[in-house]
C-alpha cells in the first residue's frame, strides 16, 4: 500500500527538530546561488541527526541491518540562498506505514522560506530486500521527532 503524498508545512513550529548549516562555496553555482543538487546533502544530513535525536545514530541501524532507501525526492524551491549564508533545516518523521515512511523538511535562511521538501523511504535490508518499517520507527512517527499536527 502506498503512502499518501504530504505536503510538507511551511510553519516551523509543525516540527520538533531542527538542524543549522552554513552554505559553503562549493554548494553554489556561477551564479553564486546555492546549486539545486546541494540541497539533497543537506536533507540526508539533517535526517541522520533527526533520526540521532529520536534515539537512533543511523550508524548503528545500518550495522543492525536496516536501510532507508531514498526511493523518491520533492523539492520545491522557494528563495535563493547564497554562500555563507546560515540555513535552518527543520525536519519531522511525517507518515509510516507497513513498509515506508516520510519525511518532511523546511529549509530557511534568514528567517524565510527558502524550500519545502519531502523524502520517502523503503525500509531495505543489506541486499536491498524490503522490510517491515520497524516497531521503533513507526512509534517515532507519532513520538518526540513527528510532524506536529
Amino acid at each position: 500500500m502506498a503512502i499518501e503524498a504530504i505536503d510538507p508545512p511551511l510553519d516551523p513550529a509543525r516540527y520538533p527538530f531542527v538542524h543549522a548549516i552554513r552554505v559553503r562555496f562549493a554548494e553554489t553555482d556561477a551564479m553564486g546561488v546555492v546549486h539545486h543538487a546541494s540541497y539533497l546533502p543537506w536533507l540526508e544530513e539533517a535526517r541522520v541527526a533527526l533520526l540521532a535525536a529520536g534515539g537512533h545514530d543511523y550508524a548503528t541501524v545500518h550495522r543492525d541491518g536496516l536501510d532507508l532507501a531514498v526511493v523518491e525526492v520533492r523539492v520545491r524551491y522557494r528563495r535563493a540562498i547564497r554562500f555563507g549564508d546560515p540555513v535552518q533545516i527543520w525536519a519531522a518523521l511525517a507518515t509510516a506505514n507497513r513498509s515506508t515512511l516520510q519525511i518532511a523538511y523546511l529549509v530557511e535562511v534568514n528567517g524565510a522560506v527558502a524550500a519545502s521538501a519531502v523524502t520517502v523511504h523503503a525500509c531495505v535490508n543489506a541486499a536491498g530486500r524490503p522490510l517491515r518499517v520497524p516497531d521503533w520507527l513507526t512509534a517515532l512517527a507519532t513520538g518526540p521527532i513527528a510532524l506536529l499536527r
